[in-house]
């Protein structure tokens, strides 16, 4: 499909917009139906933005141009006798969205001018938009714009939203910006929200995120902490208390890295607490884990968690935690094969 009219009619409604603002602003304007011209160049911004992603034009300029250099594969593999042309796409830097995008500044343009209209609620959802819109292009710019919409809905006392708001944040820093420590603070906040609202299963899921990142930063306190609050929230309820037994296992691998002794203790109180934990599979794990390491004994901590491995499957961080346990091994090669 040609988007190239799409875009030149998002061109010419965002040119529309701004003669209606800079009407508005006129003598002439303000007399005559100022706040109007505001109302519609709003309206006009946002179609502008929409016919823009109807375009998949998130830059606001033209395709970037991919050059191709047609070589023979002669050249690319020498004395080949092969004569035949192999394209070769040599630039392709093409970051098809670049530094801002023309539908994030649009949505930008009608949320200000929202503002000025003390519409608040438009005001925040075109912030967002602008946000969804920045997100493929420039990250940071879509968690400015995200952060002014979350200022708007705390300040409405819309605080489940902003919530949902701030978890969007953590996540760009989490696979965008790779600033972890960001990212924890805005599911920290997030979790905050969640806790106002009496929303805890949406609060847990935001502090499990919190304990999976403050371990795999070392910050192991802080990770059992937070295990221990989400496990003794869940161990009670009929419909999540087996997910108990997890986050109990995850605070007991972080006892466990910073002390052997601390392990033990904590294991016997979890046991105590959560009676089910006894049974489990990730306890008898543990408990031969810690055989294994009073033993110094790293093939048999090895073969303990094979052995467990081969019914559920170890993921990434569970396999860092005991990794890192196994290393405090005299003599260990810090793997697990």
């Amino acid at each position: 499909m040609d988007n190239t009219g799409k875009e030149k009619e998002a061109m010419q409604l965002m040119a529309e917009a701004d003669k209606k603002v800079k009407a508005s602003g006129s003598f002439l304007g303000g007399m005559f139906g100022g706040n109007h011209k505001v109302e519609d160049a709003c309206e006009i911004y946002a179609r502008a933005a929409n016919m823009f992603k109807m375009a998949k034009n998130w830059s606001g300029n033209s395709v970037c141009i991919v050059t191709l250099k047609m070589t023979t594969f002669h050249q690319i593999v020498p004395r080949s006798p092969s004569l035949l042309l192999y394209p070769i796409c040599c630039v392709c830097a093409c970051v098809r969205m670049r530094v801002i995008v023309a539908a994030g500044n649009a949505f930008c343009q009608a949320a200000r001018l929202h503002m000025t209209l003390q519409n608040k609620l438009d005001s925040a959802t075109s912030f967002v938009d602008a946000g969804n819109a920045y997100k493929k292009a420039d990250p940071q710019e879509a968690i400015n714009c995200l952060n002014q919409a979350i200022d708007i809905y705390t300040d409405m006392g819309r605080f489940t939203i902003a919530a949902k708001h701030h978890i969007t944040i953590a996540e760009i820093y989490e696979s965008e910006l790779v600033d972890i420590e960001k990212g924890i603070a805005h599911y920290e906040q997030a979790a905050d929200y969640y806790k106002g609202e009496e929303s805890n299963s949406s609060a847990n899921k935001c502090l499990l995120k919190v304990g999976h990142y403050s371990a795999q930063l070392e910050q192991y306190p802080k990770a059992i902490e937070i295990y221990e609050q989400v496990a003794m929230s869940t161990m009670d309820n009929p419909l999540l208390k087996y997910n108990a037994k997890e986050y109990f296992f995850k605070a007991s691998l972080c006892h466990f890295i910073v002390d052997e002794l601390n392990a033990k203790l904590a294991i016997e109180k979890y046991e105590e607490m959560f009676p089910a934990f006894s049974d489990s599979r990730e306890l008898k794990l543990l408990k031969k884990l810690l055989e294994a390491h009073e033993e110094q004994n790293s093939e048999a901590f090895t073969e303990a968690v094979k052995e467990f491995d081969s019914v559920s499957r170890l993921d990434q961080w569970l396999t860092t935690m005991l990794l890192r346990i196994k290393k405090t091994i005299q003599g260990d090669a810090g793997d697990l094969k």
